[in-house]
Parts: C-alpha cells; sequence; structure tokens
C-alpha cells in the first residue's frame, strides 16, 4: 500500500510544484492509514496549505488508495 500511497503522491507533487512548492512522503503506516508528509517550498507555511493537504492530498489518497487514509503534516 504505501507504493501506492507514493506513485499517488508522486501524481499530484507537479500541481504543487507549478505553484512554487512540494511535498514530500515522510513515512505510512498501514495499519492506521496515516500518511506523513512534508510541504516544501511555496507550500511550507502556506495560509492555504491545510486546505491542499485536506481537500487536494488526502481526497486523491482516499479516491485512488484507500477511503480511511489520513494525511498530516510533519
Amino acid at each position: 500500500m504505501k507504493e501506492k500511497v507514493e506513485a499517488t503522491i508522486n501524481k499530484i507533487r507537479p500541481y504543487l510544484q507549478r505553484d512554487g512548492g512540494d511535498i514530500e512522503l515522510v513515512d505510512f503506516n498501514p495499519t492506521d492509514k496515516v500518511a506523513k508528509v512534508r510541504l516544501q517550498g511555496a507550500c511550507h507555511g502556506c495560509p492555504g496549505a491545510q486546505m491542499t493537504l485536506k481537500l487536494g492530498v488526502e481526497r486523491t489518497l482516499r479516491e485512488e488508495v484507500d477511503d480511511q487514509i489520513q494525511v498530516i503534516t510533519v
């Protein structure tokens, strides 16, 4: 499942990079289905980062990998 999470994040990454940001998968725990990510570049500290995280990254992971995945920043 971690490979699918990584592949999905890699599909999302170009959209963030287009706005000067980036995302890194730090860890994924398949037992509790929590993906820990690090937002970088313009995404780090951006007021819209939480919206991007929940409505963009988490929603996409839930649609493409598992509907129980939770995404948190570290």
